[in-house]
């Protein structure tokens, strides 16, 4: 069987770019594509984004005795695993909510485009999410006019944008966008999104990925923290695939064959302490007792330092009694947190105290000489290896006999402790029957036994006594199992788990059982309809007609639509949904994560339909922070309703027969 390795792909953070004349003059239009999961930035001069990385930030923590830790940006995380648990994100599942750190990120993307001007002058084609909240866009425009003072800014959708790029027609179509929160189906009738039919499936490759992840620390879970969300991703996007039919992807692995044939064996880093020679493991003990005398030694030295100035405050108080200040003094004792004045000298003796023995460790450290100075005992054989062939084989075969016989005679102790156990074995009623024996005074008849009392008083009374393994034998079979190890190869495979067995991974049905949550959300605890029912239901809401034109051009975009078999599983459900011998095409996009920043790159190019599609300063001050300029890539515009602060005051104002009829209705 192959071993596979996770690869363990390691981010370089990225590079900062000149901020050139040519760009810096003509006001180039700035792309970004602010996906949930990756962000993608570039100029609309470049043919690939000059920057993607995971929009996500992480502030490491304070550490003592240090100034607080360099906010971390994208690919400036170098061990996304380290800080796991410290990741922000300014999204909340596919909204931006949290724009301080949308803030970050933006600061991050400019800086690293090399603009360093006060303002940001150049036009800005932003992505959005699909029927995103009227206050989300409200809070991404005041941020970028009021914070970067942009000239325009652009919104559109990143998977109609994807659609209008790799589309044969682009007129009318069904659009399914997997992202990494959800996962919408969106129709296109006649160049427009139509938002009345469209819906949305709260499952993403965030809960694909978590499900996989959970899924393999349960099956796993000594390996629980080896197990990571990078090496599920990585495993995600390069081995899972999508089931045409479940039921009978999971009746073909129940088969024994078909499972040797197609499991996938995967090798998680360790380290084998036998592979090391003794000079090695000599080494190793003094690296590691080097890093304890120095993180010894630093402890000592903070808490040196600590203790000092700590001393250096009590005499200051002290000084202060001595030159008669006594309101200070009283002040100065009373913020320290002493009780009385006479805790003071005391105070100060402990402390001096302590630095002096602390300043004792760190002379007697310096001082002394490696801890390490002993050579590791060998251990001596009590073994002889034979020299003749024949000897040899004889002689490999009697240590296997003994292991064999000492294995056996475990097993049957473990058993024999196991029939006990259970009440109703043959070796249990013996022992009941013996107990019973035992507890008879006399000759008559006995029925101790026969009810649950008696069973409390037998399970209080059973004891192992030396039915256990004694450490004698666990010795004699740990060096037969060592001299098998130096003088038989074939004992790997027979005897035991060869080394690094038990750090594999055996990955099955989980490959194609976590991306089946696009298909049935409840596995994963989400009462929604899986995908195949929410495309049924928005082909039902239109006419024969309509839903033939747009079976005949679905489009799958997104992240997970690089999962192997989502496209002859979606063919599969709309051939199962649609009428007899209708037309289905389902097309994939060629690139799924960049198709929609290479469309609004070629969009920001026309310069003119930029201009006419973007809202500028003036708009965005006079129409609304929330205000939309509708075109054929962006989100439908509907203001939000008046608030109610300024409908009251409309009926205040409104003549005195409305607003006695207003108070009677209300009344």
């Amino acid at each position: 069987m192959d071993y596979l390795e996770f690869k363990d792909h390691k981010v370089s953070p990225d590079q900062f770019f000149s901020y050139l004349d040519s760009i810096k003059n003509s006001n180039t239009p700035i792309v970004i594509e602010n996906g949930s999961y990756n962000c993608r930035v570039g100029w609309a001069t470049v043919e690939k984004p000059l920057m993607v990385f995971k929009n996500c930030l992480a502030k490491p923590r304070k550490e003592r005795g240090k100034k607080d830790g360099e906010m971390q940006v994208g690919n400036d995380i170098v061990n996304i695993e380290a800080v796991r648990f410290q990741l922000k994100t300014q999204f909340d599942r596919n909204i931006v909510t949290h724009c301080e750190i949308q803030e970050h990120i933006f600061n991050y993307m400019f800086s690293h485009l090399g603009i360093n001007t006060e303002t940001v002058n150049h036009p800005i084609i932003i992505t959005e999410a699909f029927m995103n909240p009227n206050y989300s866009r409200s809070c991404m425009s005041e941020l970028l006019f009021e914070c970067y003072g942009v000239p325009s800014i652009c919104y559109a959708v990143d998977s109609v944008l994807s659609y209008r790029n790799e589309s044969k027609n682009g007129n009318t179509g069904l659009i399914i966008s997997c992202g990494y929160y959800s996962t919408h189906v969106i129709p296109i009738i006649d160049g427009a999104i139509d938002a009345k039919h469209s819906r949305r499936l709260d499952i993403g490759g965030y809960h694909i990925t978590s499900y996989l992840h959970r899924l393999l620390q349960l099956k796993y879970p000594v390996h629980f923290a080896a197990i990571t969300l990078s090496r599920t991703e990585e495993l995600l996007h390069e081995h899972c695939h999508v089931a045409v039919d479940y039921l009978e992807e999971l009746r073909k692995w129940s088969d024994g064959d078909y499972y040797d044939q197609n499991i996938k064996c995967f090798q998680l880093p360790y380290t084998s302490q036998s592979s090391l020679t003794p000079e090695q493991q000599k080494e190793r003990r003094r690296e590691l007792a080097r890093r304890l005398i120095e993180i010894n030694a630093r402890k000592r030295e903070e808490k040196l330092a600590e203790d000092e100035e700590q001393l250096n405050q009590l005499l200051a108080i002290q000084d202060l009694q001595d030159e008669g200040e006594e309101t200070e003094f009283q002040k100065a004792v009373s913020d320290f947190g002493l009780n009385s004045c006479e805790d003071l000298p005391k105070m100060i003796g402990q402390i001096q105290a302590r630095i002096e023995k602390t300043r004792q460790k760190i002379v007697a450290a310096n001082t002394s000489e490696d801890p390490i100075t002993e050579e590791p005992k060998q251990k001596i054989m009590k073994f002889q290896t034979p020299k003749g062939e024949e000897d040899f084989k004889s002689w490999v075969e009697g240590v296997r006999r003994k292991r064999e016989e000492i294995l056996e005679k475990r097993a049957i102790r473990r058993q024999r402790r196991s029939d006990m156990a259970k009440r109703k074995t043959a070796a249990s009623f013996e022992r009941m029957r013996l107990i019973s024996q035992l507890a008879r005074n006399e000759k008559r008849d006995d029925d101790f036994g026969l009810r649950d009392e008696d069973w409390d008083v037998y399970k209080a009374i059973n004891k192992e006594g030396g039915d256990t393994d004694s450490e004698g034998e666990t010795e004699k079979l740990l060096e037969l199992e060592q001299v098998l190890k130096a003088h038989d190869p074939s004992f790997w495979s027979e005897g035991i788990e060869a080394p690094g067995e038990t750090h594999r991974l055996h990955v099955g049905v989980e490959r194609f059982r976590a991306p089946e949550l696009l298909f049935q959300p409840s596995m994963f605890g989400c009462h929604q309809a899986g995908l195949a029912e929410v495309i049924e239901y928005v082909l039902n809401g239109y006419d024969e007609d309509m839903a033939n034109k747009l079976s005949k051009e679905v489009f799958i975009t997104g992240g997970l639509a690089n999962l192997s078999g989502l496209k002859d599983r979606i063919i599969a459900e709309l051939t199962q949904i649609r009428p007899f011998r209708s037309k289905i095409a389902v097309q994939v996009a060629n690139s799924p994560s960049l198709s929609a920043w290479y469309k609004a790159r070629d969009m920001a190019r026309n310069l003119s339909w930029l201009k006419s599609s973007s809202i500028t300063k003036e708009d965005f001050l006079e129409k609304g922070y929330e205000y939309l300029k509708e075109h054929c890539v962006s989100n439908p515009y509907t203001s939000s309703p008046a608030p109610i602060t300024q409908i009251e005051g409309a009926v205040h104002n409104a003549p005195s027969i409305v607003s006695e009829e207003i108070e009677i209705d209300v009344i």
